[in-house]
């Protein structure tokens, strides 16, 4: 099974996720073409083997027991990223960061806000990522795929459903593999000069330093995770070695943590911030495989 294919056995998880955490995944695959994607899928399919996909792991928590299956992994081999006129072209496993320094390389203004976030442009598709008041619906016009049954598909952005943290990649079962955003000219100093003032905006406000899966919750209608955990006195709070950030209340890092323990925080502070205020988090994370 899989002997076609570049496939790693009981790959660690902790190995692929931002986090550090999480047990082996059964048979870990890094497709190098969307006709590849396909291949594996079919491969599954035929054996009965569930299929989880996953980009950089940047937003992932996989429980300690890892995940059963198959992992398919967009990452490096699906990273080519390509500028004509006005497009941009990116594979799925490119970084979000590296599309944002092409379109800045090319003069191309709309990609900013993306240029610190630690996704890939799949992982980003699929979340309609965004940060300081950008979104990735705001330039996407075209999201390429393969569907469930192997087919290979492009969808108009208004086909995507795209909403806060959320798209119809989930509901369509779509392996995202490449997509293309539409920006406007600009001058590459002045788009240089926003990305630079963003990420050090990042640096100074986030725990950058220690391992996380980005913010842990999101925004809640009319209020924000971080403040809310703040104002409960959750800041620094800790079980094992997973713990509430000093320096950004929104953040739950890892420093030496299990995942039980590190889910465990994650309802701790769910229930606290529920019981103080009358408010839920949701978790903005995947969490994925069997505790």
């Amino acid at each position: 099974m899989f002997d076609q294919f570049d496939v790693i056995r009981s790959a660690p998880m902790s190995e692929y996720t931002t986090l550090r955490l999480g047990g082996p995944a059964d048979y870990l695959a890094t497709p190098a073409s969307p006709e590849e994607v396909a291949a594996l899928l079919a491969e599954a399919r035929a054996n009965g083997i569930p299929v989880t996909v996953i980009g950089r792991g940047s937003n992932l928590l996989v429980l300690d027991g890892g995940i059963r299956g198959l992992v398919m992994r967009i990452g490096k081999p699906l990273s080519r990223v390509t500028v004509r006129g006005n497009r941009l072209r990116a594979q799925a496993g490119a970084m979000l960061s590296a599309a944002a320094v092409s379109a800045a390389d090319a003069d191309l203004s709309g990609l900013e806000f993306a240029s610190g976030i630690p996704g890939t442009v799949g992982g980003g598709i699929r979340m309609n990522a965004g940060a300081y008041g950008g979104e990735l619906s705001q330039v996407v016009t075209e999201v390429s795929g393969v569907l469930p049954d192997g087919t290979l598909r492009t969808f108009a952005a208004e086909e995507m459903a795209f909403g806060y943290r959320r798209s119809a990649v989930d509901a369509l079962g779509l392996i995202v593999t490449e997509a293309v955003f539409s920006l406007e000219n600009g001058e590459r100093a002045a788009i240089r000069a926003r990305m630079a003032e963003l990420n050090a905006r990042r640096a100074e406000k986030q725990p950058l330093d220690v391992p996380s899966a980005g913010s842990t919750f999101k925004r809640p209608e009319g209020a924000y995770a971080a403040a809310l955990i703040d104002q409960c006195g959750l800041k620094g709070y800790t079980i094992g070695g997973a713990r509430v950030s000093v320096k950004h209340a929104g953040f739950l890092v890892n420093t030496g943590s299990s995942a039980a323990d590190y889910l465990a925080l994650v309802r701790h502070v769910q229930q606290v911030v529920a019981e103080r205020t009358g408010i839920t988090l949701e978790p903005e994370i995947r969490i994925l495989g069997e505790a």
